[in-house]
């Protein structure tokens, strides 16, 4: 097994959060597959953190621009997503309530019209539990799936 030193570790972890936004959680579980003492896991996050190589409320703010826009997720699935990664609920909720009501809705909307072309059933009824499960699948919540599922039947 190759044995990483702790300066060699840094440089690496520079490296990795200069390409792409990473949490501590990400960059802790990384560093500890690599073998480290968590002493150093330790110095090396803070030391990421002071330089700005981390910065959970940037990476939240990417994240859940991210989930949202392009994997059209709903917030209690991208909330879920960022507790699993041990961001703060403060930090979440903060740019989870900073997504436009509106364009949300839209994105709901036009993903249960698509699933409707593709979904089977017997009645009307059947329709829209199956759509209903879908969208919740995808982390919305029971109101808005409601506002978009009366839309649609109007």
């Amino acid at each position: 097994m190759n044995i990483i030193t702790e300066e060699d570790a840094l440089n690496r972890m520079a490296g990795y959060c200069s390409a792409a936004e990473h949490c501590k959680a990400e960059v802790s579980e990384k560093l500890q597959k690599w073998g480290l003492p968590y002493e150093a896991v330790n110095r090396i996050i803070d030391w990421l953190v002071v330089e700005k190589f981390i910065d959970e409320e940037r990476y939240c703010r990417a994240f859940v621009n991210d989930k949202f826009r392009f994997a059209k997720w709903g917030k209690m699935k991208i909330a879920q997503a960022l507790y699993m990664k041990k961001i703060s609920r403060e930090v979440s909720y903060k740019y989870l309530n900073d997504i436009d009501q509106e364009e949300y809705l839209a994105i709901l909307g036009d993903l249960m019209a698509t699933k409707r072309k593709s979904i089977h059933a017997k009645d009307e009824f059947e329709l829209n539990g199956k759509l209903i499960r879908f969208a919740m699948s995808r982390g919305f919540e029971m109101d808005d799936i409601r506002r978009c599922v009366q839309v649609e039947e109007e």
